[in-house]
Order: structure tokens, then sequence, then C-alpha cells
């Protein structure tokens, strides 16, 4: 509980039968007091939670900050049905905080008929508080998806779509890239291609498996945390992959660094009982911290989506790649490319300063599988 709001609401006697008016009154000192975004989150949280004030009330109380300016309710009858009509960001922050996930928020919209203009304002609020533009990118991106599968509106999926944050997010990509041609991942030697395999190959399933054994089948079957419980391999062919999500599940080819269909499939397996069961805890959760934390232990900490890069590499080592464009091949059936994407994954996925176990770091070489063309 956010201890200003205790403190507040006691010394002025706040309650949620109070009307708007009187509650406007109170969201300048309140805006004084709560310095920052993590604390004015906590206030509303309390006020939700500790004094059942509405969302609207809330809102009133602790209105969102845009530019330096606080978007003022409207007091007077006049405007009140345009503010109704008009929902600012504020609201649809305090809307989009108390929702699990964007696949709630869809359903929410969809349940209860939300109109364009406060589905407009919950796309701006999604895109205004997310880090960057590609994150943002990738929120309303997720949201129209999900809208689509659960057949909203056609005009409803349309006032999610924001292309200038498309094309903020393309180019931030774009530039991204470039520096990356020349920075590559650097890896302990825990996570040297050799280790890696010799783990793969020693370990008992019929154990409990610990965060190692999670990191090492994660980057076998270069799996996003997300596919650990959905992904699915069957007579060389691989389904589950969430990268397609509302599409069509095609089979892909397996392709990892582990060669045995039946030893990764065992390796799999064994994972997803023991999330199941939870004898090991779900990476894929919502701040899911503790698995950064067992990556980052190491002399040249990992990222948990460096996981999936090193086994797109570690696969091409494995299958003795013959040229550039088999190792090209290879590298995409292991990360599960369409088919029908001619674009290489190198430039993305598979640049990693390769180096033997026992090498020093400035002995490794930049592993890449595209040419200067």
């Amino acid at each position: 509980m956010s201890a200003i709001i205790t403190k507040y609401v006691t010394e002025h006697e706040l309650n949620n039968k109070m009307s708007n008016k009187e509650l406007s009154q109170h969201a300048p000192e309140l805006l004084k007091l709560l310095t920052d975004g993590t604390k004015r989150d906590k206030g509303r949280w309390c006020l939700r939670d500790g004094y059942d004030f509405s969302k609207e009330q809330i809102s009133i109380l602790v209105p969102s900050q845009r530019n330096g300016r606080v978007k003022s309710q409207v007091t007077s009858q006049e405007e009140k049905s345009e503010a109704e009509a008009e929902v600012n960001i504020c609201q649809a922050s305090n809307l989009i905080l108390q929702e699990e996930s964007i696949g709630k928020l869809a359903e929410r919209i969809v349940q209860e008929n939300i109109g364009e203009k406060e589905v407009e304002a919950i796309r701006r609020a999604l895109v205004e508080t997310a880090t960057d533009a590609v994150a943002g990118s990738s929120r309303i991106s997720r949201l129209r998806r999900e809208l689509r599968e659960l057949n909203a509106p056609e005009k409803i999926i349309t006032a999610v779509l924001d292309r200038e944050t498309t094309c903020a997010s393309n180019k931030i990509q774009k530039e991204r890239r470039k520096l990356r041609k020349d920075e590559g991942i650097h890896f302990p030697d825990e996570f040297s291609f050799e280790s890696v395999k010799e783990r793969l190959d020693d370990y008992d399933v019929s154990r409990k498996p610990d965060e190692l054994a999670l990191a090492d089948v994660m980057i076998m079957l270069c799996i996003r945390p997300a596919e650990l419980r959905t992904l699915r391999i069957a007579n060389g062919k691989v389904t589950g992959y969430v990268k397609n999500r509302g599409q069509e599940d095609i089979p892909r080819v397996f392709r990892s660094m582990g060669k045995d269909e039946e030893r990764a499939r065992q390796l799999l397996t064994w994972i997803q009982n023991s999330i199941a069961s939870e004898q090991l805890k779900d990476p894929s959760k919502p701040g899911a911290k503790w698995f950064n934390r067992f990556l980052k232990k190491y002399d040249v900490p990992l990222l948990p989506r460096y996981l999936r890069k090193l086994g797109a590499v570690f696969a091409v080592v494995s299958h003795g790649a013959k040229n550039l464009s088999n190792a090209m091949d290879i590298a995409s059936e292991a990360l599960r490319h369409s088919p029908d994407n001619h674009t290489s994954p190198g430039e993305n996925y598979t640049i990693v300063n390769f180096r033997k176990r026992g090498e020093r770091y400035d002995q490794a070489r930049t592993f890449k599988i595209f040419n200067g063309n």
C-alpha cells in the first residue's frame, strides 16, 4: 500500500461518495506528493484496492501527466457528455494498468463493446507507456491480432492501427541491425558449444531439472520462453511455435544442435512436465526475473534472448554447414522461420562471437552467416 495515499486520504477524509468536482480539487496536491511514475502507480492501486475508488475517480485524483501537463477533468455539466465521448489517456492508462495482459484487454474491449474513441485512447496509452516505439508497435500489433481472433468489428481493429509508430519502430530496428553487424554476442565457457552438448547428452530425465538444464534445452531448440509449454516435436516436425500466433500452426522441419529427435523430444517433455508440476519455475511468466538473475551470474552475463541466438549458431556448427547457403538453411530451420520468408536470418539471429571452450575472448571470431552483398 502507498503510505502517501493512506496518510492523505485519512487527513482529508476522502471517500468514494464524493463528487468528481470535490475529488478534482485534491489532484494538484497529490501530484506534488507522488513525484514519479512508480509512486503514482502505487497510489492508484492503493485507491482502488484500499478505498474502493472507481477507475474514473482514480483518474481524477491521480491523473496521468503527458508532456509536463495534467489532463484536467471536465467538471461543468455542459462538458460532461463530451468527456464521456472522448476518453482521455489517463483513464485508458488506468484501464490498461488493471488488465493482466493484452489478451485480457482485447477480451474486455469485445465483451464491453468499447467504442472507437476509447480504443484509440487505449492505443495511445499503450504506445506512450512503452519504453520505445519498438515496444509500442509490438503492443498494438499484439492487440490487433487478439481482437481479430475474437472477431472484433473491423472498425475497432482499425482504431488500433498506428502507422506513425510502426514506421518509427521499423526505423529503430533498421538502425539497430546496422549496429549489430560488428557486435557479436560473447558467451562464457559454461555455454560454449562443447559444454552445452556434453550436458545435453548426460542429463538424467528421472531427476529434477535445474535452471542450467532449462537454459540448455532452450539453446538446443532455439526456443522462446513462451514456447516452453506449447512446442511439440513429432515425426521430424515441430509445432506450437508462437511467432505466428493466430495463424495456422503449420508444422516446421525439426532442426537443432541435437540431431537425435527422440532425445530432443525427451528433454523438451522433461522440462515441460517439470514446469507443469511446478518443480521448475516458468520463465515465460511476466516479470520472471529469477531466470535473468541466473544467466547474469556468469563471468560473461547473458540475456534470455541470447539463448535462441546461440542455438541457431550451434545448430549450424553441429550440422557442419558446407557453404553459406547451407548454413542459412540450417539456421532458418532451427529458428523455425517460415520458408516463405526469404530474408536471411543472419543479421538478427546469428551474430555471435564464436570461440571454442577454453579459448580467450580476444580469439573469438564473429560468426556471421551473411555476406557483404
